[in-house]
C-alpha cells in the first residue's frame, strides 16, 4: 500500500531506471532492485506494476539507512486492487465489479499508473454494503417489499457469493441478499455468462459448456448462462466492426462529437441475439437511427429513443423502416452511402 501522504513519493521501475540513467530494458535485465537491502515494493504482492517509495530508494542509493514507513493503518492509506479486495473480504475479481460504485469511482486515484482507493473510503463502502449476515436472517425478500439490495450493488454481491461457491443456487442468493428469486436468477446468469465467456476467450479450444464445467458450474443451473455466454462472445467479435461503422457515420457528420461514442448501444435481447443501435443525431441525419441485427444486418429505425423493437420478429419494411442491402456486415462506407443522398 501507499502510506498516507506519500503518494508524491511513488516511483515505478521506469522512474528508477531514469534515476540511474539507464533504459528500462537494461534496468529490468540487470534487476538492481533485487539486490539485498534494496527497499521492498509498496505495491501488493503479485501486483503487475511494482511501485516503490522514493524516500526509501534515495536513502538506499546514497548509502544511508533506509527509513521505515509509517506503521499501523490510516484512513489516508492508498490501497490497490488486491488490497481493497482483502480489506472487505472478497476476491480481486469481485472488487473489479464493486469499484463501479459511484462513491468508489469518485475516490479513485492513480499512482504510478495504478488504480488506488483511500482506506477510509473502502471502509465506508464496506459498512454501507448490504451484508450477507443481515439478509440471511430475513429468509429472502419480505412479502410486499422491494428487493433489499440496490441494483447497482447486485452484480458485486452476486459475484462474491459465486466466488465463495460456484454451485450457489438462485434460491440461496435470494435468501442471502434479501431479493426476489427471479432477480437472483438474472444476476447469477449474468455473472456466470460473463465468466464463461472470459474463460473461452482465454482458451478458445473450449466450448461454453466445457468452460462452465471447468468453472465448477452445475449443468442444470447453467444452460441459460452458457447460451448467453455464446451471445456475449459473438457480441465481442462484432464490436470492432460496429465501432468502425459508428466512426464512419461520425466522419460523415451524421452523429455529433459529444454523442459519437455514446451513440453505439449493443444489446443482447432475451432471445440471445446480438443487436446494436446507432442513434444519428447530426443536423443532416436522414433517419433517426440505424439498427444492426446479427441475423440480417442493417435497417433504418423511426425512433431515436426506442430504435430496437422487442421480440424476435423482424420489423416489416415501410413507415420509415428500410433494410439495407449488402449482407450482414457491409463495409462501413457502404452503410453511409446507403442512407445518404
Amino acid at each position: 500500500m501507499i502510506r498516507a501522504d506519500r503518494r508524491h513519493l511513488v516511483r515505478t521501475l521506469a522512474d528508477l531506471a531514469a534515476q540511474q540513467g539507464v533504459g528500462i530494458d537494461q534496468y529490468t535485465r540487470l534487476k538492481p532492485y533485487q539486490a539485498p537491502g534494496f527497499p521492498a515494493p509498496v505495491s501488493s504482492q503479485g501486483a503487475r506494476t511494482q511501485l516503490y517509495d522514493g524516500a526509501q530508494v534515495d536513502a538506499y542509493l546514497q548509502g544511508k539507512p533506509v527509513p521505515e514507513l509509517p506503521a499501523g493503518e490510516d484512513d489516508g492509506d492508498l490501497l490497490d486492487r488486491r488490497e481493497c479486495a482483502a480489506q472487505i473480504g472478497v476476491s480481486p475479481r469481485s472488487w473489479d465489479v464493486y469499484k463501479r460504485d459511484p462513491a468508489l469511482q469518485a475516490a479513485r486515484v492513480e499512482a504510478g499508473g495504478v488504480e488506488h482507493w483511500p482506506r477510509g473510503v473502502v471502509r465506508a463502502f464496506q459498512e454501507s454494503r448490504p451484508g450477507r449476515d443481515a439478509s440471511a436472517s430475513r429468509g429472502g425478500r419480505p412479502k410486499h417489499t422491494g428487493d433489499q439490495v440496490p441494483r447497482d450493488r447486485l452484480p458485486a454481491l452476486t459475484a462474491e457469493l459465486l466466488d465463495a461457491d460456484p454451485t450457489v443456487s438462485a434460491a440461496a442468493v435470494a435468501t442471502q441478499l434479501g431479493i426476489h428469486r427471479d432477480t437472483a436468477q438474472d444476476a447469477l446468469t449474468h455473472q456466470r455468462a460473463e465468466r464463461i465467456a472470459h474463460h473461452v476467450e482465454a482458451d478458445p479450444s473450449l466450448t461454453p459448456v466445457q468452460a462452465a464445467a471447468a468453472l465448477g458450474y452445475p449443468p442444470a443451473q447453467t444452460r441459460r448462462a452458457t447460451a448467453r455466454a455464446a451471445t456475449l462472445l459473438r457480441a465481442r467479435q462484432a464490436a470492432p466492426y460496429l465501432a468502425d461503422v459508428a466512426a464512419a457515420l461520425h466522419r460523415a457528420g451524421l452523429t455529433t462529437t459529444e454523442a459519437a461514442e455514446a451513440a453505439l448501444d449493443v444489446q443482447l435481447p432475451g432471445d440471445d441475439r446480438v443487436v446494436a443501435a446507432l442513434v444519428l443525431d447530426g443536423d443532416q441525419a436522414p433517419v433517426p437511427a440505424l439498427v444492426w441485427d446479427e441475423r440480417y444486418g442493417w435497417r433504418t429505425a423511426t425512433s431515436r429513443r426506442h430504435p430496437i423493437t422487442k421480440g424476435a420478429a423482424l420489423p416489416s419494411e415501410g413507415g420509415g423502416v428500410r433494410y439495407l442491402a449488402g449482407g450482414v456486415t457491409p463495409p462501413p462506407g457502404d452503410v453511409v452511402a446507403a442512407i445518404t443522398p
